[in-house]
């Protein structure tokens, strides 16, 4: 006769006992954020970040497809009927919106058109700046010894050079001053910050024990920067270098306005206001849209980058 004691203790038991102890443990925590996915989750719930990004794709998409916005011509003058002619507020979006400028042109469609020359001039100085200021910050930090020297030494060098002051020499030396002869002569001087944040950011995580153990198996130098140092040292870098956008925007105008950076016939806020500054009595409209467009562009930039600076930077948490 077959034992039932096993069986009958066997059902005595709760149901409850019976589960397996992992259920009892609840679900398994999910997997820890990354550095990006925490500061894309954080970007998303910071209003500062979203107005901001709503103004730049605006402008972007205004600097892009400038025909979505208005069908007028920017250069596009007559004198004989639209010289310093009011806005008409009622209006919108037509040629005469804002008014026409000394030349009787339409101040809506140079507005349209001018950021298209603004923010190119922005987006790829702060390109060509961050490319040159992370290597040459990445090989100074890295290799240290005479080569940090000698990089750092050129480094203050330029540093040293009043960002204007120097765009204004270099652009005195060409006859036509294109945007890419702003671009350049301004990314000629604007690299050192890029490039100080970069080394200073390299030498810390050089040490790391991730780096340290990449060296000790063997790896390259090649490899070691770019999947070990880089990924870990862009993150002040992108901060800068989201912040300085919006001051190379407004350098730009600056030198139009002096009369040193772009020149007619190219369509720029800059050259707006400069050739507006003389109507300020008679016709503030005119010297105030355009800057009025300057202002909120790299208002927009300087937004974006603090809430991508607060995002990255734990500090600011």
């Amino acid at each position: 006769m077959p034992d039932t004691t096993a069986l009958t203790k066997s059902t005595d038991v709760p149901a409850e006992a019976q589960t397996p102890a992992a259920t009892d443990a609840g679900p398994a925590p999910g997997k820890p954020r990354s550095l990006w996915s925490d500061a894309w989750h954080d970007l998303r719930r910071n209003p500062l970040f979203l107005i901001s990004m709503v103004l730049i794709l605006l402008l972007a998409v205004m600097a892009i497809f400038p025909g979505l916005f208005t069908s007028a011509s920017p250069r596009d003058a007559n004198l004989a009927e639209h010289y310093l002619q009011h806005p008409k507020w009622g209006n919108f979006f037509a040629p005469d919106w804002l008014g026409y400028d000394v030349q009787g042109r339409s101040i809506y469609a140079r507005v349209v058109y001018g950021a298209r020359a603004s923010i190119t001039v922005g987006v790829v100085v702060t390109i060509a700046v961050t490319l040159t200021g992370l290597v040459i910050g990445m090989l100074a930090g890295y290799f240290g010894g005479w080569l940090d020297t000698i990089l750092s030494r050129i480094t203050d060098v330029f540093f040293g050079v009043p960002f204007i002051v120097g765009a204004m020499v270099i652009l005195t030396t060409f006859e036509e001053r294109s945007v890419w002869v702003v671009i350049l002569s301004m990314a000629f001087l604007g690299w050192t910050s890029i490039a100080r944040v970069a080394r200073g950011s390299v030498i810390t995580i050089k040490q790391a024990d991730y780096v340290v153990a990449a060296k000790a198996l063997g790896a390259s130098t090649t490899r070691i920067l770019t999947r070990h140092i880089l990924p870990n040292a862009i993150a002040p870098v992108i901060v800068v270098a989201t912040i300085a956008l919006g001051g190379y925007i407004a350098a730009e105008a600056t030198l139009s306005f002096l009369g040193i950076g772009l020149a007619e016939p190219t369509v720029s806020w800059g050259i707006d206001v400069s050739t507006a500054k003389d109507q300020l009595r008679n016709a503030p409209y005119v010297l105030v849209i355009p800057s009025v467009m300057v202002s909120i562009t790299v208002l927009s930039f300087l937004m974006f980058g603090d809430a991508v600076r607060n995002a990255l930077d734990p500090k600011m948490r």
